[in-house]
């Protein structure tokens, strides 16, 4: 075994004696006192800056005094809606060593949604970055149990508002000084109240315990173990437990360092200055890079292109071969071994520099990702290994391995879970990674949690004598038309996204007679589109243009061609205007609102209906 290799299991051993979470973070104070955790850009000074675990656990023990000074009682529920960086990690650690209960706020989610949580969690504190959103929040209507509000970016003078108290980061900070701890955490206890973000109706809290979310850990570190060297890079938020769980804790008990984002704007520069050699993603951010890269390849010569596609086969046949999967026959196959190397060197180094250049593995969670996307990058050596969870689960129930990666799966269950097909194929879980159950609502508790323990994830899913899982949907998701077929959507809507054209699309069909699509266009993809058929991109009502709808339909089928034909859609209504989270057609999760989508677009749905291009 080589050192490193040792260190990994000595690393991943020690995890395994761990009973709370704040034990990840002050168990390596004896052991490695200076070794980095942290790297990231310190708004004060202005420059990137990186805390060892000495550093951290002196800034964390700073602010649990603090939150020891506030009389607060074990359980009590302390929120936070911070931007991911040091100030999220202190907070969240010292709240679990005063065994109290984090309630983590989306940073993107609308004011009177987090004043929803405040008051369903009843949190009796809350720390934001900025004034302004406080004054959001605070304007959405009363929160009673909120007794302090502390602000970390700006020096706010202290006041009393009734008898909340509002004050800035250092003076809160400073009131606890000499304040004892009080005793830590058990097992059991609470370690956050994660509010879902839900597709319709209000979310709800998912309590879990410091034993599930370790559990969950363990379970991972059944199939994935990062080598100590490993740089982790944090940008999905901590509020989400994909993040919470594998980004901050699990890199935090192997002793990994992670590197923190600014801002998403800021997402390729950071990357390219942390060089990871892990992070967690989502589908969506692949689908932009994909995106940007075919704008980039569009002007240039057909020998560009042929060399790209080449890159992208050699790359996939080699990933094919060492993974055990079958290999497509190629007339170009009886060069790989002499050229794979050079087009890895010169077109896929390109497009792992986008990642900082050194990236060895991507974790890809919260959605299915493309078939056709994934093999991209894969195949130019960008390592995308996709998972499962939810988190009702801690969140991971499955994910690839290193050694065994199936893109077409969402790999295999953890080795401490077991997992089943229910009726309708719903893929159950049953283990310790569950959650206790949703905070205050024990008829949806219920709704999902057998008598016997066993979770309903509301997805269909195949499970291959492999283990490999496949999942085929949202049960409640899926399309049934009015002729009886039943079409899953996510699938089609995914591969309609391949093209650049398509920015966004949701299949709509439910009793109707057939499948049809919206699709909001991608600007610079449809002015190109909309010349090539000799029509005024800015043309009043150039959208609904019959020989461009026609056109673009013609697109969309050929995508779907190797779909059931009643699966097919047979008609599109093009849109401009994206689909956010600020226009609240997309959740926190970056998941489509199904329902909210359908209510705003139903006259145009209705035309859909109204006039059949078939």
């Amino acid at each position: 075994m080589t050192q490193t290799a040792d260190t990994r299991q000595s690393r991943a051993a020690e995890i395994e004696l761990l009973r709370t979470l704040p034990e990840l973070l002050f168990h390596h104070l004896q052991k490695r006192p200076e070794m980095p955790l942290y790297q990231f850009y310190d708004n004060r000074t202005k420059e990137w800056t990186t805390l060892c675990v000495r550093e951290v656990c002196e800034r964390v023990t700073r602010w649990a005094r603090a939150f020891a000074a506030m009389g607060l009682t074990r359980g009590d529920r302390v929120a936070m809606l911070l931007p991911n960086g040091i100030d999220a990690v202190c907070f969240d650690m010292a709240a679990l060593t005063c065994a109290l209960v984090p309630v983590p706020l989306h940073a993107i989610d609308t004011p009177g949604s987090s004043a929803y949580i405040l008051n369903d969690s009843g949190a009796k504190y809350l720390v934001t970055n900025r004034l302004l959103k406080w004054k959001a929040i605070a304007e959405t209507g009363p929160l009673p149990n909120l007794q302090c509000v502390v602000i970390t970016d700006e020096a706010i003078e202290t006041t009393k508002v009734g008898e909340l108290t509002l004050t800035n980061a250092d003076h809160w900070l400073a009131q606890g000084a000499q304040t004892p701890l009080p005793a830590g955490p058990e097992p059991t206890d609470l370690a956050a109240l994660v509010y879902t973000s839900g597709t319709t109706g209000r979310p709800k809290g998912v309590m879990l315990t410091h034993r599930a979310v370790l559990s969950d850990i363990w379970g991972v570190m059944g199939l994935i173990v990062p080598e100590p060297e490993d740089v982790w890079f944090s940008f999905l938020p901590l509020s989400h437990t994909f993040e919470r769980t594998t980004t901050y804790y699990y890199a935090l008990g192997m002793g990994c360092l992670v590197g923190f984002n600014r801002n998403i704007g800021l997402l390729q520069d950071d990357m390219r200055i942390v060089r990871p050699t892990i992070m967690m993603s989502v589908p969506r951010v692949f689908e932009k890079i994909y995106a940007k890269i075919h704008d980039r390849l569009a002007p240039k010569s057909k020998f560009v292109h042929f060399m790209f596609n080449w890159a992208v086969a050699a790359g996939w046949r080699r990933f094919c071969r060492a993974n055990g999967l079958p290999v497509e026959p190629s007339a170009l196959s009886f060069l790989d071994p002499f050229v794979t190397g050079f087009l890895s060197a010169k077109v896929g180094q390109s497009v792992r520099n986008i990642f900082g250049g050194r990236i060895r593995a991507v974790i890809s969670g919260g959605a299915a990702l493309s078939g056709n996307i994934a093999r991209t990058f894969i195949g130019l050596g960008v390592n995308i290994y996709q998972g499962y969870g939810m988190t009702e689960a801690s969140p991971v129930i499955a994910v690839n391995r290193f050694e065994c990666n199936h893109p077409s799966t969402v790999g295999v269950p953890l080795v401490n879970i077991d997992v089943k097909l229910g009726d309708n194929d719903e893929l159950m879980v049953k283990g310790p990674i569950l959650m206790s159950g949703y905070w205050n609502r024990p008829e949806d508790t219920r709704a999902v949690i057998t008598e016997d323990g066993w979770l309903k994830t509301g997805d269909q899913a195949d499970i291959y004598s492999d283990g490999h899982i496949r999942i085929k949907g949202r049960i409640k998701e899926i399309i049934v038309t009015s002729t009886g077929e039943k079409i899953p959507p996510a699938d089609l809507e995914q591969a309609i996204e391949v093209d650049p054209l398509f920015e966004q699309v949701m299949a709509v069909g439910e009793d109707r007679p057939y499948i049809a699509a919206l699709a909001v266009v991608n600007p610079t993809q449809f002015e190109i589109f909309a010349k090539e058929l000799g029509k005024d991109p800015q043309a009043p009502d150039i959208l609904m243009d019959k020989e461009v709808r026609t056109a673009a339909l013609r697109r969309i089928k050929a995508l779907a061609a190797n779909f059931p034909n009643y699966g097919v859609p047979r008609n599109v209504r093009l849109l401009s205007e994206p689909w956010t989270i600020e226009n609240g057609m997309l959740t926190p999760t970056l998941k489509l609102k199904r329902a909210r989508i359908r209510a705003q677009y139903a006259e145009a749905i209705a035309e859909l209906y109204g006039d059949r291009r078939a």
